[in-house]
């Protein structure tokens, strides 16, 4: 007997695949005695019922009631269950339930799942990883790999040993009710390999995977849960077609095999066989000519396909008799033995094969562990199940599937961004929905939104006659479904909107469901199949559209002439910003959830009202948040649109950006005194000082001069004089310095001449230099350098030259003339100078008598919008496919200058010794600025990352310290670099 069954002992236990996809090693002969072993016991404590029993394997639920629960402990105790295979439910509740159920029999069960595209196929609170037409786009297999290494993990957490997945039946019918989207696509080759990378990533783990749906149910259009389908290609079509990836599965080990409930006349043409109970198939096709030994499951044998012609009980017979292991949702078990057992007595089946088939699932009982079994722990289950390695490889597994289907001259992915080109429209999907929030953090667009199901013709021309205005038009369609028969859910008027939309400007169509579905658009230029629709794919689409990613899926299957299997255009990653899960950049999210923590103190303590926070690593934003509200109040949340005054960083996002400019360009020199470029300063003090003094912040200006002192009243202290200001704008008086005041235009002439004429600190004797002290002043010296030579203010230059092109739509100087004042976060409540609420206004009194616009302060922005200046930095001057500074340029501002001064030219950096403005962790390398406001952004070149802390701790007192004395801006930096540290590189625990 043991003889006869060792063959399928070695076949079980070499299916230990290597993750380097070599050939299997020779089993451990070991092994196979202690395997004996193990099943010889474990039978022989079994009765002659009891075996019989093994051989069933009964559906269970964890969201049904006692009543059901109660019946699957009785079919344990009366009929000794071999397994039980889980449908709907919660992880917490079939993992309480798997515990009882197991204690209870006597052999430990084999527990399964229809777990096609993870443990969120049937379980709540679990990952939904990629259907497998999703897959069949991806042309990296590994990934697949990977996935079944994962979902695998899954299975074992909960106790699970059998997957019943993949599914390899080529889909070459595109009215396939039942298979579709489960199938990885038409191209039988494609499937058999993305099927076994499938298969060898779960069997790594020792997790049966499952080849189904024998002999191939690629070909149908009726659902065997409710009939019988026919399928009518002869032997030779269906050994070329169907059987070509179970064969090729067969080859590299797999472990076991489902049937179908399929009519097949060219294998048996008995009338309403089904092919599950076909001696012909199962036996004769399957185990004897394609020579397959491991565990044959049936179908689900309530199906209609075989219970319209069985009753309970006859149909786990036939299934038995036609050469089935494991007989799958029984209705009946106990009739079902007896009829088995009357079957032996008849001599329709032999004890010996029935024993046999009862060994086999106990080997591969043994070859899942199951002869080590341990009950589930149910600490941090679901915490363990949702990891975010595994949300991290999800994510990967969509972004790689990603398909640009069509684009006409490369539209795809959009490189030039202007400020009024774009507008978009959600079909089936109302406002805020995460595709269009995504899309506007790269450029400034118009959304609209229409109803799938009940948008009026008036809905459409009012959508139609706004969006034609813009040159491109991005369309999200959205709430599809995978019913062929219905279009998917795409009506007539949708499809005839996006036909005369498209003859009038350019449409960009993101498709989030169905690859079938394109035939409906042929007559659109630039088309993106994401095939699923969720949170993940919403937010992927826009990124591939605006070149954060390139794309590379090829379309799995066929939808019409134009889009035939394979195609897909491969489009380039521009370096744009995207957004990805911290795992993905080797960064570990428990760590990085602690900065919530302390912020959350922070905003308790009262140091900030609110705040945002950005991380980006590798070209990527891992973290992205916002904290609190706008005022201590708590009236109006902050968001991650909402723009802050980050004060002193807008010396290196602006100034410093145009100076770096005119350097590499050879307009300004570093080493040429101010002189040079501002004859004003010929008989001053300041005449010999350079630029490369000015950006170390080693010219020996004062820190700052309290310009506003000198505006007010000579007779009135407490107040402004009226020779600068008044209170409503006039062509005199224009400039905007709070609400409902204004300055005289020539003000910034008459801070000038105070500049000029402020003393110098001390030299030092002894190096006959300046000593390092930090300036505001040298700002207002690099503004008029740079408007010098540009011949445009300042606030025009970066923002034609950097902030537009760079997608800042957010980021500029005076934000009230662009935005609603509620959009903004307010700043301090000026007592001395302004006597008002400072909202929308620069906070830097010098920079708001300067109009707003100042070299030293003055930009608004978001976390999101400054971090892209800053990766173009880190990026050495290049971003979005274009290049904006030389990488020798940035190599020399970033470098320090000087000794006993830690700054580069311009950026600051971290202090060596002692305490400084960067996290302890900070590499050498790492520069960025930090502002009074509360905020502060730094690029470290040795992480290849970026973090930006934007807040108002100046609201509603500037004397508001606690910020700073708990060194929040630091410790929040500090735990960025150790969520570095913390990463554990393992995918599989």
């Amino acid at each position: 007997m043991f003889k006869k069954t060792s063959i399928i002992t070695i076949l079980l236990l070499g299916i230990i695949l290597l993750p380097s996809w070599k050939k299997k090693k020779p089993t451990n002969s070991s092994d196979t005695i202690v395997s004996n072993k193990w099943v010889d016991s474990v039978f022989q404590s079994l009765t002659p019922d009891e075996r019989l029993g093994q051989l069933f394997m009964i559906a269970a639920y964890s969201n049904q009631g006692h009543k059901h629960q109660h019946k699957i402990k009785e079919e344990i105790a009366k009929n000794n269950i071999g397994g039980l295979i889980f449908m709907q439910g919660g992880p917490g509740r079939q993992a309480r339930l798997l515990n009882e159920y197991q204690s209870l029999s006597k052999v430990p069960l084999l527990v399964s799942m229809d777990a096609e595209w993870g443990l969120g196929m049937r379980l709540d609170s679990t990952i939904h990883f990629p259907k497998q037409m999703t897959l069949g786009a991806l042309q990296d297999n590994r990934y697949i790999y990977r996935m079944g290494q994962e979902i695998a993990r899954q299975c074992k957490r909960i106790g699970m040993q059998v997957n019943f997945a993949p599914v390899v039946d080529v889909n070459v019918n595109p009215k396939n009710p039942v298979i579709g989207m489960r199938s990885f696509g038409e191209n039988k080759e494609k499937v058999a390999e993305k099927g076994i990378a499938y298969m060898k990533g779960m069997q790594s783990q020792r997790v049966l995977a499952n080849a189904k749906h024998f002999p191939g149910h690629g070909d149908t259009d009726k659902d065997s849960h409710k009939a019988l389908p026919i399928i009518t290609h002869d032997k030779e079509r269906l050994d070329d077609i169907e059987l070509y990836p179970f064969k090729r599965l067969i080859h590299d080990s797999l472990a076991s095999m489902m049937v179908a409930h399929l009519y097949v006349p060219s294998l048996d043409d008995t009338k309403n066989r089904a092919t599950t109970l076909s001696p012909k198939v199962v036996t004769k096709l399957l185990k004897e000519e394609m020579g397959f030994r491991g565990l044959i499951f049936t179908d689900a044998l309530g199906m209609k396909g075989v219970s319209n012609y069985y009753a309970p009980g006859e149909v786990d017979l036939e299934a038995l008799l036609a050469g089935n292991d494991v007989l799958l949702f029984s209705a009946d078990v106990s009739k079902a033995k007896e009829l088995i057992k009357q079957a032996i007595a008849n001599k329709k089946i032999s004890q010996k094969e029935v024993d046999n088939r009862v060994k086999k699932i106990l080997y591969a009982k043994y070859w899942s562990g199951l002869n080590n079994y341990q009950p589930i722990a149910h600490k941090n289950l679901t915490l363990e199940l949702n990891n975010h390695k595994a949300k991290a490889l999800r994510e990967t597994l969509f972004e790689k599937a990603m398909t640009v289907v069509r684009t006409k001259n490369k539209l795809v992915p959009i490189q030039i961004l202007d400020t009024n080109t774009f507008a978009s429209i959600s079909i089936g999907m109302g406002p805020k929905n995460n595709f269009q929030t995504t899309l506007s953090k790269y450029a400034p667009f118009s959304h609209y939104h229409l109803s799938l199901k009940k948008a009026s013709e008036e809905d459409y021309n009012y959508v139609f006659n706004h969006a034609i205005k813009k040159k491109i038009v991005v369309v999200g369609l959205h709430g599809l479904n995978n019913s062929a028969s219905k279009n998917f859910g795409i009506n007539h008027q949708t499809i005839d909107f996006l036909k005369s939309l498209s003859m009038k400007t350019e449409v960009i169509l993101s498709v989030f469901g169905n690859p079938y579905s394109l035939k409906n658009f042929d007559f659109i230029p630039h088309i993106i199949c994401t095939y699923e629709e969720n949170e993940t794919t919403r937010k992927l689409a826009p990124q591939l559209i605006f070149g954060a990613f390139a794309a590379n899926g090829k379309l799995p299957v066929t939808s019409s002439p134009s889009f035939k299997e394979g195609s897909g255009v491969r489009t380039k990653k521009l370096n744009r910003l995207g957004w990805k899960t911290p795992a993905r950049k080797h960064m570990d999210w428990e760590t990085l959830k602690q900065i919530d923590t302390l912020i959350a103190h922070a905003i308790a303590d009262s140091a900030t009202p609110g705040c945002q926070l950005v991380v980006a690593r590798d070209g990527a934003i891992v973290y992205e948040k916002a904290y609190g509200y706008h005022t201590y109040e708590k009236k109006k949340p902050i968001s991650n649109f909402t723009l802050f005054d980050i004060a002193s960083v807008t010396k290196v996002s602006a100034t410093l950006q145009a100076v770096m400019f005119l350097v590499e360009q050879g307009e300004l020199e570093l080493d040429a005194t101010v002189t040079t470029y501002l004859p004003s300063f010929k008989n001053s003090n300041k005449a010999f000082i350079t630029l490369r003094e000015v950006l170390t912040h080693q010219a020996g200006l004062v820190p700052f001069i309290p310009f506003w002192a000198k505006t007010k009243d000579d007779e009135r202290e407490d107040e402004l004089s009226r020779f600068y200001y008044r209170d409503t704008p006039s062509d005199f008086f224009s400039l905007p310095v709070a609400n409902n005041l204004y300055i005289s235009k020539s003000t910034p002439d008459s801070i000038w001449q105070w500049i000029i004429e402020k003393k110098q600190l001390k030299i030092d004797k002894k190096t006959k230099t300046y000593p390092y002290r930090y300036s505001d002043l040298g700002y207002y010296i690099l503004q008029r350098i740079v408007e010098t030579k540009t011949q445009q203010p300042l606030n025009q230059f970066v923002e034609q030259n950097f902030y537009l092109p760079l997608g800042m739509s957010s980021t500029g100087f005076n934000p009230l003339n662009r935005f609603p004042k509620d959009s903004i976060a307010p700043t301090e409540n000026d007592l001395y100078f302004r006597k008002s609420q400072i909202h929308g206004t620069v906070h830097d009194q010098g920079a708001a008598m300067m109009g707003g616009v100042a070299g030293h302060a003055g930009i608004f922005t978001n976390a999101v919008d400054l971090t892209k200046v800053f990766q173009m930095n880190l990026q050495q001057g290049e971003y979005g496919g274009q290049n904006y500074l030389h990488k020798e340029t940035l190599a020399n501002f970033t470098s320090l200058q000087y000794e006993e001064n830690r700054r580069g030219l311009g950026w600051d950096k971290p202090e060596c010794l002692g305490r400084g403005p960067t996290g302890e962790l900070a590499s050498p390398q790492c520069f960025g600025h930090s502002g009074f406001t509360g905020t502060g952004a730094w690029v470290d070149p040795d992480y290849n990352l970026i973090y930006v802390f934007l807040s108002n701790r100046i609201y509603p007192d500037a004397e508001n310290r606690k910020l700073l004395t708990t060194d929040v801006r630091t410790r929040v930096h500090d735990l960025i670099y150790m969520s570095i540290m913390n990463y554990n590189d393992e995918l599989i625990n």
